[in-house]
């Protein structure tokens, strides 16, 4: 019965889920039909919203970008090979190599997202190429459901926001500690459960695919970019192949890295970014080298460049026509004091499908649920952690946050979602649970 359900998932996204460009133009219309039904909005005033509101991800789409392929160029180097040998060397078995990819994304994105998504993908990738008999799409979805920590963890934007003096929110709420938050019993509760249920799901999964679906190692491509030897180097070349110009670079990256962490810098993604492109000049250990692994990666991310900008449109029309506000007042109209931490996560899960960003979406959805709170004298920072995993749940059937580790891969999102709808079921169960009876 285990498995009919577990291919019948499979089978069916895999026949008719369509490319993720498709379904954020299908969104896109739905969205903006609803603005005009149920806003009153004007056509031309959505259309408005949505012209906006279509480029307010630019600067987040190259960091997108600039995470992948810099990511990628580390994955490319003898030091990650040998690194991911190592883990080969525990994860010998399909299962293992499941349950371990499935582990460290979760701890990975809880500590960064942006480190962990690209590393879980990488490491995924590797791992499919050393273990025989893993099924690709698991492993990869295993990879991607990892993502699910990330808004708990150290780098969650709604968290470290109301931690932050000056943010939007403070006239109401005042300042609330990552203690009361990140760090708080209801927190990691659900993190110690999603640590134990995710992984789990995962590996039981394996019992429900009839015939596994492997890669050849060499449709992976090589294992490390190198230089061709030559003995007859023009001064141009011997420049693209010195050491010491990648290193001497490097060594100023990593030199600015520590001035801006003794000035009180903190771990964003912008730093991680920047760590990421000189750890891969060094380890690469020349020009020539980083960028033919750079060259490499940038051909994935054809679906990040122009996909972004639609998902920017939606949140635009979302935003300035009022249905973000209006889906969340909903909600909030119907809790207790003792629901509002779980119909507030089922809220945020539902409003990430149309506002794809934990930021974005705590400046629409956070005014609304502070107001609900007060009014219902329930526990602000319980609310807040209930809106983190609920806007992180549906990621796991979100291509948006998808795209990049699809592009490592080399997937399509009908390959792995019909494993991520089952851990979205799994894990939403354990998170509902906690915020009922904690």
């Amino acid at each position: 019965m285990f498995k009919t359900f577990t291919n019948g998932f499979v089978n069916a996204f895999d026949r008719y889920m369509p490319d993720p460009l498709i379904l954020v133009l299908f969104i896109t219309l739905i969205v903006f039909l609803a603005g005009i039904v149920f806003q009153g909005q004007a056509p031309v005033a959505m259309l408005g919203y949505w012209q906006d509101g279509f480029w307010n991800l630019l600067s987040f789409a190259m960091q997108m970008t600039l995470i992948l392929v810099a990511g990628f160029s580390v994955a490319r180097t003898p030091v990650f090979m040998g690194l991911v040998d190592r883990i080969a060397g525990v994860a010998k078995t399909p299962g293992r190599a499941i349950l371990t990819v499935s582990f460290t994304t979760l701890v990975l994105c809880w500590i960064n997202w942006g480190m962990g998504l690209v590393a879980g993908a990488i490491l995924a990738r590797e791992l499919a190429r050393r273990v025989e008999g893993v099924d690709y799409r698991l492993l990869v979805a295993s990879a991607y459901a990892g993502f699910i920590s990330f808004h708990a963890g150290l780098s969650g934007s709604a968290t470290l926001l109301i931690a932050t003096p000056g943010h939007f929110l403070e006239d109401q709420i005042g300042l609330i500690p990552t203690s009361e938050t990140i760090f708080s019993a209801l927190n990691l509760s659900i993190c110690a459960a999603i640590l134990i249920v995710l992984p789990l799901t995962c590996r039981l999964l394996m019992w429900g695919i009839d015939k596994p679906v492997t890669v050849n190692s060499d449709n992976l491509k090589e294992d490390v970019v190198k230089d061709s030897p030559s003995e007859a180097l023009r001064p141009a070349e011997r420049l693209e192949r010195s050491k010491t110009l990648a290193w001497v670079s490097a060594a100023l990256g990593f030199a600015s890295v520590v001035v801006y962490a003794v000035n009180g810098g903190g771990l964003n993604l912008n730093i991680i970014i920047f760590v990421l492109i000189f750890l891969g000049l060094a380890l690469h250990a020349s020009a020539r080298s980083f960028l033919a692994a750079i060259d490499e990666a940038a051909r994935g991310v054809s679906g990040v460049l122009i996909q972004f900008p639609f998902y920017a449109g939606i949140m635009g029309m979302m935003s300035a026509s009022g249905l973000g506000a209006e889906l969340a007042q909903a909600f909030a109209n119907i809790s207790t004091p003792g629901t509002l931490p779980f119909v507030s996560f089922l809220s945020a899960g539902i409003l990430n499908i149309f506002i794809p960003s934990g930021g974005g979406q705590w400046a629409v959805q956070g005014p609304i649920l502070v107001e609900a709170a007060q009014s219902l004298n329930a526990d602000l920072a319980d609310v807040v952690i209930a809106f983190v995993w609920g806007d992180a749940w549906t990621n796991l059937i979100q291509p948006f946050w998808a795209l990049p580790v699809l592009a490592i891969a080399g997937l399509k999102a009908r390959d792995i979602m019909g494993f991520c709808v089952i851990m979205m079921g799994t894990t939403g169960v354990a998170i509902s649970a906690i915020l009922l009876l904690f």
